[in-house]
């Protein structure tokens, strides 16, 4: 009896183990220990490629939190982890009221290139120069700027594919259940609502060391 008792704890204690770690022989040890505040997403596939973190900020043009974020939070990471990090932004409304004017414009910008001189622009012309309407004649002093041909911008924005490319990233961020912007997803399936930069560096800083270690 006292055999069996002890075939049996061990045999628990091998079962407890299985759904604890996984069955033997599947490397969980190995993988990558995050740190930080976040939430991975298992219905969204990993895009993450070694030696650098892909940040996808889902953001409202309109929204102070995003400008701020951008303008100071951005900078800090990108400066902390250099070409190890590859930015870029969703266009997520939820100011609402406002015509979807800068968001195509930004969708447009990034086909010719122009993308994160778009956006710095868009942002502080909103925010800074207080200008809500982006009519014709605003637009066409943003493209200039940016270094961009007005004529070749225009004939994209009218042809429809950067409010498409717009609506598809809206749709990603419904699909992810975005609740408030900006919102970050790292690598495609790492979801972080809490943005202070000392979080994303720690979360950021995990993903890298975790490459290190494989």
């Amino acid at each position: 009896m006292a055999t069996r008792r002890v075939w049996l704890g061990s045999l628990l204690m091998g079962l407890v183990a299985m759904v604890a770690f996984g069955p033997a022989g599947v490397a969980q040890a190995g993988k990558p220990e995050l740190k930080g505040n976040f939430q991975v997403l298992n219905d969204e596939k990993s895009t993450h490629k070694p030696g650098k973190v892909q940040l996808i900020e889902f953001a409202d043009f309109y929204c102070p939190h995003c400008h701020r974020f951008d303008g100071e939070g951005l900078a800090i990471l990108e400066k902390e982890f250099g070409n190890k990090l590859e930015a870029v932004m969703v266009g997520y409304p939820v100011i609402s009221g406002k015509l979807p004017t800068a968001f195509d414009m930004y969708e447009q910008a990034k086909t010719m290139g122009k993308g994160s001189e778009m956006k710095r622009a868009l942002f502080r012309t909103i925010h800074q120069d207080k200008i809500g309407i982006i009519d014709k004649s605003i637009r066409e002093v943003l493209i200039r700027e940016v270094g961009l041909n007005p004529a070749a911008f225009e004939e994209g924005l009218a042809s429809a594919k950067p409010a498409r490319a717009f609506e598809d990233g809206r749709k990603w961020g419904d699909r992810i259940k975005i609740q408030q912007t900006p919102t970050v997803l790292l690598d495609g399936n790492i979801k972080v609502e809490q943005i202070d930069p000392e979080n994303l560096k720690v979360i950021i800083r995990s993903i890298l060391e975790g490459d290190s270690k494989k």
